[in-house]
């Protein structure tokens, strides 16, 4: 009876581990092997591996006018924007053939990160920045610049892929062959 016991975590784990999504990195091999347009690319969800953190920080100056003098109060403001890993988004539009724009936001079609083939990467779908100084990336999210560390340009597109194998075969016997 205590095996018993022992059985169902195990059964129940392997259970709710058949129901999640098997998640495989989107490469440029499987974008070209298949083929796909646009359209059916639209109707792919895809998922992010890594967490992505955008940040900026802008000068803010507010100025007081107080007994004919003019005070400048310097300060700063910061903004971070974080795309946890697993977080589905969809693809809006191709810039290019290999470069996908890919929406995180479920409310703007002008917030979206552009993804691409990496080369040191097995032509995995990596995030893309306008340009890197040293580990510091520039990147246009919506009609801002932020900025990102390069720990989030390993950020790969990932996509639920469940291969299903449908082989057609014949089999026939021959019946043999006597001499006339």
């Amino acid at each position: 009876m205590r095996r018993f016991f022992y059985l169902i975590p195990v059964l129940s784990v392997l259970l709710f581990a058949s129901c999640s999504p098997t998640l495989t990195p989107f490469t440029a091999d499987l974008y070209n092997d298949y083929g796909w347009t646009e359209n059916e690319l639209k109707q792919i969800q895809f998922y992010v591996s890594e967490d992505i953190k955008l940040y900026r920080t802008t000068k803010q100056g507010v100025s007081e006018v107080s007994n004919g003098e003019i005070k400048v109060i310097d300060g700063e403001r910061s903004e971070v924007i974080k795309i946890p890993a697993g977080t589905p988004g969809t693809l809006l539009f191709l810039p290019e053939k290999n470069r996908f724009a890919v929406s995180f936001e479920p409310d703007s079609d002008k917030l979206f990160l552009m993804f691409g083939p990496g080369k040191d990467v097995d032509g995995r779908f990596v995030l893309l920045a306008s340009e890197w100084d040293k580990r510091i990336g520039v990147i246009t999210y919506g009609d801002r610049k932020y900025r990102t560390r390069s720990n989030s340009a390993w950020a790969t597109l990932m996509v639920d892929l469940k291969k299903i194998v449908k082989s057609e075969y014949e089999v026939r016997t021959a019946k043999g062959r006597e001499i006339e």
